[in-house]
């Protein structure tokens, strides 16, 4: 039998650039997992649409390999399948040609015939963001946008270049979506662990009255990727790691962390929350960038004992590149929970592992007394685990465990997500909330300009900077200057996603107890 849910409204979704890297190991994977798992309908079409010429036959074995390599969930029976994939329907369409539209209508009109849908319509973009506004132009001016039923528009990042042509971008897509109608991906925001922070923060009383300056000392996010730029230079060499991952991903996981209690858990005023972060942010003048933000790009060097090139090295890279690999920083929001407080991020290819994940220090224990006589007693940390290892650490300190043992050390009360089965993939989540007109991990529109605004200067007081780009050995965690802007503020990097949930360092550094 095949599996589904009556629960949401039939639709058709037309897929831009279905031959495409995201669609074959992410979107094909997610919808079969939402299949699988009864979050799809019981009446839906899905239309691929991309440059290449193929049938449909040869559409359906494509989605199959895509599934079969890349899905957390695997071809349980052939009926299943066949229920499945009979429906996905596949048309060749030039996006520039208004013309080609026609016959796409033509098709979502047979789809819905065929399985009585009721007119509601999704357009998913997985295409080069530069034909984001001229797509959504042509839906409307092929009659595609003038349905029965809803219409909702998918959009993958970026979404714009800059502050100014994201404005643009925006007024060309209005003309066709409004904005409620507009649901801008961050996959950020689909992981489990990103979207469990208002959990952690409002449904735990333990939380709420230590988060804030008075309790944190400061915060610190890490995106880390162990791979080089891959096949995308031609994409990163206009984008950098500051578009790519800060402007995005980055900021939403401080908007998760710093936002207020929203008055209700509805989409709106949870996004109300984060926006109002971003206002309090901190923007930097151009000369301010320089004390506050790092940048590098990685040299030739070393991972897993493997010697891999220097950014500047790699196919389709200009070998005089000032292109960032890495970002790190120092933020502050200008509020009354916050003030004071630093935030540090960094982000970076050809770092020494793949994690991402958030740490909350607390104040230290009063040095002198009690068992911090000698200063060293360590703080404690919350630690949020994204990626690869899901879970939460809350690290306290404790008397070692033998009769004998005066000393303190770090333990972790220690929880992993994902260690027995396997947490939804970010696209089947967010697709899903798609599917049910669910925009509470989307971007909207104000928080795509205040990112911008954020990013901007600092992105021209790099592209001013005359000095060559600082570089740091594959394999290492980024330009020194970065540890520099934590010594200034009496903290270093903790690093505590590690093989068996061990704190790093936990039975190397002890901590004498006094004796009473």
């Amino acid at each position: 039998m095949s599996a589904h849910t009556t629960e949401l409204d039939p639709f058709v979704l037309t897929l831009f650039g279905a031959t495409g890297d995201l669609a074959k190991r992410k979107l094909f994977p997610a919808l079969y997992g939402l299949y699988r798992n009864s979050l799809l309908p019981a009446r839906f079409a899905v239309i691929g649409t991309g440059r290449q010429q193929l049938t449909s036959a040869e559409f359906r074995q494509a989605v199959r390999e895509s599934v079969e390599s890349y899905s957390r969930m695997k071809i349980d029976s052939e009926a299943n399948w066949a229920a499945f994939v009979e429906r996905f329907d596949y048309r060749a369409v030039d996006i520039k040609n208004l013309d080609a539209f026609s016959g796409l209508l033509s098709l979502v009109v047979d789809k819905e015939s065929q399985f009585d849908l009721p007119g509601n319509r999704m357009f998913y973009l997985s295409i080069a963001p530069e034909l984001f506004g001229q797509v959504s132009t042509n839906l409307r001016e092929s009659g595609m946008t003038e349905n029965k039923g809803w219409k909702r528009l998918v959009i993958e990042k970026p979404f714009g270049h800059d502050y100014r042509t994201a404005v643009e971008l925006n007024e060309q897509i209005k003309q066709t979506f409004a904005e409620e109608e507009i649901y801008r991906i961050d996959h950020y925001l689909g992981k489990t662990m990103v979207q469990n922070i208002e959990v952690i923060r409002f449904a735990n009383s333990l939380f709420e009255p230590l988060w804030n300056n008075l309790h944190i000392d400061n915060i610190q996010i890490t995106a880390s990727e162990t791979v080089g730029v891959e096949e995308r230079a031609a994409y990163y060499e206009s984008s950098g790691a500051l578009r790519d991952m800060v402007q995005n991903h980055l900021l939403q996981m401080v908007m998760m962390v710093c936002m207020e209690p929203p008055s209700r858990l509805v989409n709106e005023a949870i996004r109300d929350e984060k926006v109002k972060v971003l206002r309090s942010l901190r923007r930097f003048q151009e000369d301010e960038v320089h004390a506050n933000m790092v940048r590098g790009q990685y040299a030739a060097g070393s991972m897993r004992g493997q010697s891999v090139p220097g950014y500047s090295e790699e196919n389709g890279v200009s070998p005089q590149s000032s292109t960032e690999t890495f970002v790190g920083g120092r933020l502050y929001i200008d509020n009354f929970r916050w003030a004071g407080v630093p935030i540090f991020i960094r982000t970076g290819k050809r770092l020494p592992e793949k994690s991402t994940e958030i740490i909350i220090q607390f104040k230290t224990m009063p040095k002198h007394i009690y068992f911090n006589r000698k200063g060293d007693l360590r703080p404690n940390l919350l630690v949020i685990r994204v990626n690869p290892s899901e879970g939460i650490s809350l690290v306290l300190n404790a008397k070692g465990n033998s009769a004998d043992d005066m000393q303190v050390l770090p333990i972790a009360m220690d929880y992993c997500n994902n260690c027995e089965f396997d947490s939804p993939e970010a696209y089947e989540t967010l697709i899903h909330d798609a599917i049910q007109g669910d925009s509470t991990f989307f971007t909207r529109w104000d928080e795509v300009a205040l990112a911008w605004k954020f990013v901007d200067p600092i992105r021209r007081a790099w592209d001013k900077d005359e000095h060559p780009i600082p570089t740091y050995p594959a394999g290492t965690w980024g330009p020194e200057r970065l540890n520099d802007l934590l010594a200034e503020s009496e903290t270093h990097w903790w690093r505590v996603q590690l093989e068996d949930a061990q704190v790093v360092q936990a039975k190397e550094e002890r901590i004498e107890v006094p004796r009473r």
